[in-house]
């Protein structure tokens, strides 16, 4: 059997190692367009900080030790440019030398992965402009600052690479402007958890313009100008466009293979086009989103992975089968951490999916033990069934550890309820007896048994200052003295009970404390003595990250970067 592989990196390097290892026989070639067959994607950013220094430390594999251990014959700066079903060929240009040749196959996988998306602008071409997608561009950006030691950047997208990239550049001492035309950066974050995420960028001088649409660049002596629909243009030495990536399926249209969302190839569970013999890994693939059923686009190294190894098990003759992608991603955002699995809240209404949440913000571990840090966690669940949908959590250390827990339970299927079972590791430099996932299981069952009720930021607005309900703040007076939202009266927890006849018991009570905590507990006093209470979902804490992000988000950002 002879196999060819269009692409490397995570899918198609994977799937010619499986290949390898099930079947010792088969002839295994890999054809990449570029000048290194598998590296890592995700440490781009930081070669370009320093924090990785040696770029071969980002080649997984080269063409030399593929072949030593695997005997595979890959062939880098060959880019495939025709498939030809009927033949069961492939045409192939060298590009070093500029022949052509054609391929056979007996079975054929494609992993031509995305391509940085750029649109028809006015100046993309300019040469300060770069993209970060491979190693060659890597090596680009570094160079242009080695070289040219730019003092700023104007970074053009708001999701993984553009925040790693920021933080990256912030590192070498460079002023960062990123622009984007969504009002919010990580997609996969809900508004409110991205707002922990903007003050974090900007205590570290990162400028953030959001809600900004590129409208093209231009050449400004040795910098470019930024041009932005409505405003003046941002300037500097030096801009990146992170805007996203587009599934590189040209090839596979040629092919008349059949293409899904976004123009992506179109596959089965078993990783099989509609093409027999053919199959397609990666980011170029539509998936099934595990939670929604949805077909979906999902450009991460670990979904990729795992295709690889389903598609080489099934061309030698298994049947292995991909479940679909949850979108479970983590990224360091200076001394931060942002972490998400599922679906978020936003995604799951546009999914018709009826749902509910919960915000809590524990300590990463015992608080009575040193360097504990607050993380705030959101979980997503299906109202009435309690499926768990979806959760994102903003903090320290201990953020990844979660995330993966509660993307195992969502792979499992449990219910938000059921996350109280769940037996996990405890000693106090890592956690609690009651571990943060414990604590949503826990605030999820008192929620199902109608112990408390919730409201939420977006909903602090609208609620009546005309006294036809009572507004309680239960956090201590200085707490409140330090800011409080409007109407509400400060009334102390541990007061509170002193305090009850003074609670008009024919209107419905609303209270709030720092995180959520005090206020729950508040909720259990008065609802025993026969109040009807609500309490606010995060509290404090997520309630003025979210009106702080706001404000700063309209404040009148500056026109160009200084010259």
């Amino acid at each position: 059997m002879k196999v060819v592989i269009v692409g490397g990196v995570a899918g198609g390097a994977t799937a010619a190692a499986r290949l390898r290892r099930l079947d010792e026989a088969a002839e295994i070639v890999v054809f990449e367009r570029s000048g290194y067959v598998s590296y890592a994607n995700c440490g781009l950013p930081y070669y370009i900080g320093g924090a990785i220094t040696d770029w071969e430390e980002l080649t997984l594999q080269t063409p030399e030790s593929f072949w030593q251990r695997f005997r595979v014959d890959v062939r880098v700066r060959h880019e495939v440019t025709a498939i030809h079903p009927a033949e069961k060929t492939v045409t192939v240009k060298d590009l070093t030398t500029g022949a052509v040749f054609d391929e056979s196959y007996d079975k054929l996988l494609l992993s031509p992965g995305a391509r940085p998306t750029q649109p028809a602008l006015p100046g993309a071409g300019l040469g300060r402009l770069f993209t970060l997608r491979t190693v060659e561009d890597t090596l680009k950006i570094r160079e242009f600052i080695e070289q040219h030691h730019p003092k700023s950047a104007v970074l053009a997208g708001g999701g993984f690479i553009a925040i790693e990239l920021a933080e990256n550049l912030r590192d070498l001492g460079l002023e960062v402007t990123l622009v984007q035309r969504p009002k919010q950066l990580l997609n996969p974050l809900d508004a409110d958890m991205a707002a922990f995420l903007h003050a974090q960028m900007r205590r570290h001088g990162v400028r953030l313009h959001l809600g900004r649409t590129v409208e093209g660049f231009a050449a400004d002596g040795e910098r470019v100008n930024v041009l932005i629909r409505d405003e003046a243009p941002l300037t500097a030495d030096m801009v990146v466009l992170a805007i996203g990536v587009t599934p590189d399926t040209g090839l596979a249209r040629d092919a008349g293979l059949a293409l899904g969302v976004k123009g992506s190839i179109l596959v089965n569970d078993r990783m099989e086009t509609s093409v027999p013999d053919i199959y397609a890994v990666g980011d170029a693939v539509q998936v099934k989103h595990f939670v929604t059923g949805q077909d979906t686009l999902l450009s991460l190294a670990g979904p990729a992975n795992k295709q690889g190894r389903i598609a080489a098990d099934n061309i030698c003759g298994g049947d292995s089968r991909y479940p679909g992608s949850q979108g479970s991603s983590v990224i360091k955002v200076f001394d931060m951490t942002a972490a998400s699995t599922g679906v978020n809240e936003k995604t799951a209404k546009a999914a018709g999916i009826d749902c509910d949440k919960l915000v809590l913000s524990p300590m990463s571990h015992a608080g009575y033990y040193p360097g504990g840090r607050v993380m705030t966690m959101k979980v997503v669940f299906e109202k009435n069934t309690y499926r768990l949908l979806g959760a994102q959590i903003v903090g320290y250390e201990g953020v990844d550890k979660r995330i993966d827990v509660l993307s195992t339970a969502i792979h499992a299927g449990l219910t938000v309820l059921q996350l109280k079972d769940l037996d996990l590791a405890y000693a106090p430099p890592y956690s609690s007896a009651k571990d943060p996932v414990n604590m949503a299981g826990f605030m999820a069952e008192d929620l199902a048994k109608g112990l408390v009720k919730q409201f939420f930021t977006e909903d602090v607005a609208a609620l009546p200052r005309d006294g036809s309900v009572t507004l309680l703040d239960v956090r201590t007076p200085g707490e409140y003295a330090a800011g409080h939202a409007e109407g509400f009266v400060n009334l102390p927890v541990d007061d509170l009970r002193e305090h009850l006849a003074e609670i008009p018991a024919d209107k419905p009570v609303y209270l709030i404390c720092q995180s959520a905590l005090r206020s729950y507990i508040a909720c259990r006093i008065l609802s025993q003595h026969g109040l009807r209470c609500s309490h606010l979902s995060g509290g404090w804490r997520l309630y003025t990250a979210v009106m702080q992000d706001r404000a700063a988000a309209q404040e009148a950002l500056p026109c160009g970067m200084e010259k």
